[in-house]
């Protein structure tokens, strides 16, 4: 049977789970939506964009991306290789391999007098905000009072370790 090199044409089914077994991404059609999930009417579809809402933005269903192309994380790409069609492993990729380590210094607070007027931010907003030179910065709103507006530049799953199960469905 074929075994996985690095170039081949390859389809996957994964899991991505957190510590306390909290799934954020999954290419299994039956993976149940959350209540809070990103996507309307709490479940997610093709449609969604928000590559942070635990449905990875993407249709459920198998994976298929050029292998050593690094689509998921480096880990995942050098245990496929060597594995054959119906395999499954399980990869553990520490915070700072993963999303990086939780950096307190990406935590900023701005005064309201510098934001937009039609910008009315509450906590838990997700926003893009811009610099002169059209460079974004996605964040977080933290806090956000009459004088200013408390942002989270960290990823949402930054300082977490993480762990995926593939499974390598088949090589092209």
């Amino acid at each position: 049977m074929a075994q996985a090199e690095t170039g081949n044409i390859v389809t996957i089914n994964f899991t991505g789970t957190l510590e306390d077994g909290t799934v954020f991404d999954s290419t299994l059609e039956d993976l149940e939506c959350s209540e809070d999930a990103c996507c309307e009417d709490g479940c997610c579809d093709d449609e969604c964009e928000d590559d942070e809402c635990g449905c990875g933005g993407h249709e459920s269903g198998p994976m298929t991306f050029k292998l050593g192309e690094e689509i998921l994380f480096p880990q995942i790409d050098a245990a496929i290789v060597g594995m054959t069609p119906g395999e499954k492993k399980i990869v553990k990729i520490a915070a700072a391999d993963a999303f990086g380590e939780y950096d307190k210094e990406r935590v900023f607070s701005v005064p309201r007098s510098e934001l937009p007027e039609d910008l009315i931010p509450e906590v838990g907003d997700e926003l893009s905000l811009s610099n002169e030179d059209d460079e974004e910065l996605d964040v977080v709103v933290l806090a956000a009072d009459e004088n200013q507006v408390t942002f989270d530049a960290n990823h949402p799953l930054a300082g977490e370790d993480v762990t995926f199960e593939i499974e390598l469905v088949s090589i092209q």
